[in-house]
């Protein structure tokens, strides 16, 4: 029995026993009319019944999932040839390799050794009883959990109170799974980056003006010591950004006073949504377009002025990110200019200020707090960015301020220091770990200050 055929049939034994609790209900108080005799609508005695019959048989299928593979790998290894129960940890997980190949039958079972094929085979037949006897044990253990609530249905029952402590349990659990999941994403990039600072000094990585995480496999070879100077990156991920924002930050601002102020229905129901769709297309769509008709233009352009610019250039790919931020500042900014209350435009008209005065005396400082606040979180998504840089950009860490050249960011490094195989005891794919921190400190900084800029200059209207 598959486990999708399993939670399928959980399912509709949840169906099954919300109608069932629910029925229940309405029969304790003779049928629909009595039903305001019940303590909650009958609805809820249904939901309490599914609860009870759902959650016990999902737990019970978990729980014997992750403690039956467990089961069944020791029983396997158990009745290998005593050439392989003296195997280390390595030998060990290639040999539970093999075997999971040729059950999942990525391997032909010819072409793997007889103890593998015997193992094979006998994983394939405890793995089978083990879903059977897990599939029948967590269906009863849900009718066993509907049963318990559907005897106890009475029209004093709070079904109403029980689901909703069951739903802000439910909310809890999944709150507690964020922050967790966040913890360890901290905790896993932090501990690789401090594993790397044991092998390249902090001021090296942060201060250094040579990026080149080569490393080479015998001592005698050529660039057998890596440069970790990050400057490079930090300042193609900051002239990038810098370009980005000269673009997005006008045309997005200016472009949500337009249709927050001045555009007439029609246009703005028309007009923003359209704007909106940039922000659905696709990073790698842009960077197409970045390599193939922004860089090349810039170049035919640069030549014509007598410039030299690369192919692949810090310009190209900060108009392109630029472009693609727009609708990121413009719907952010154009939330903040609706909410300002219209009796504040009222009353600057009521003094005789023009539309004009109005919106840039008034309606502007009203919302300046939330436009600064959706800015930096625009900043975060441009330092952020990665394939169109990729295509856009380059790949040369280059120390330069000229926008016409190529640069790279930290993020373009990152995922190439960790393509392909990788060992993560090298300090090259360690640096992509303390890269990430760097990243991570940095966008958690702008983050921090958008939101002390946003609650210290926001205003309160009634």
């Amino acid at each position: 029995m598959q486990p999708s055929t399993i939670v399928i049939v959980i399912l509709v034994l949840t169906a099954l026993a919300y109608q069932v609790g629910r029925r229940r209900s309405l029969a304790a108080v003779g049928g629909r009319r009595g039903a305001r005799n019940l303590h909650s609508l009958p609805g809820y005695y249904g939901l309490l019944t599914a609860a009870w019959c759902a959650l016990p048989a999902l737990a019970v299928l978990a729980v014997w999932h992750f403690a039956g593979e467990r089961l069944i790998l020791g029983s396997v290894l158990s009745q290998m040839p005593a050439e392989f129960h003296g195997l280390d940890a390595g030998q060990r997980g290639l040999l539970l390799n093999d075997i999971r190949n040729v059950v999942a039958g990525n391997i032909p079972a010819s072409a793997a050794r007889p103890a593998v094929q015997a193992a094979a085979i006998e994983w394939s037949r405890l793995e089978g009883i083990s879903r059977l006897a897990g599939g029948i044990v967590a269906l009863c253990a849900g009718l066993i959990g509907g049963l318990f609530v559907w005897r106890r249905i009475n029209p004093e029952l709070r079904a109403r109170n029980s689901v909703e402590r069951l739903v802000e349990v439910a909310l809890i659990l999944c709150s507690v799974i964020a922050i967790l999941t966040t913890i360890g994403i901290v905790v896993s990039v932090l501990y690789e980056a401090v594993q790397f600072f044991r092998l390249v000094p902090v001021t090296d990585f942060l201060f250094g003006t040579k990026w080149s995480p080569q490393m080479a496999i015998r001592a005698d070879q050529v660039g057998s010591s890596g440069a970790f100077g990050a400057v490079p990156l930090f300042a193609g991920t900051l002239l990038i950004a810098v370009i980005a924002m000269l673009i997005a930050i006008p045309v997005g601002l200016f472009s949500a006073i337009y249709l927050a102020e001045y555009a007439d229905r029609r246009f703005r129901a028309v007009t923003k949504p359209l704007l909106e769709v940039l922000a659905g297309i696709p990073t790698v769509v842009y960077g197409f377009f970045a390599a193939l008709t922004v860089g090349p233009l810039l170049r035919t352009v640069g030549e014509s002025f007598g410039l030299t610019v690369a192919s692949e250039s810090a310009l190209a790919a900060g108009l392109v990110m630029g472009v693609m931020i727009i609708p990121f500042v413009s719907s952010l900014a154009d939330d903040m200019i609706t909410a300002v209350p219209q009796s504040l435009r009222d009353g600057a008209y009521a003094l005789g200020a023009t539309r004009s005065e109005t919106i840039r005396n008034v309606v502007l400082p009203a919302a300046l707090p939330g436009i600064v606040g959706g800015v930096l979180l625009a900043v975060s998504r441009a330092i952020g960015e990665t394939m169109i840089v990729v295509m856009a950009a380059g790949l040369s860490a280059n120390l330069t301020a000229n926008p016409f050249e190529a640069v790279t960011t930290v993020t373009v490094q990152i995922v190439t220091l960790l393509v392909g195989d990788s060992e993560f005891d090298s300090p090259k794919t360690l640096a992509a770990f303390a890269l990430g921190l760097v990243l991570f400190l940095v966008t958690l900084a702008l983050n921090i200050i958008a939101l002390r800029v946003v609650r210290k200059y926001r205003e309160q209207y009634d």
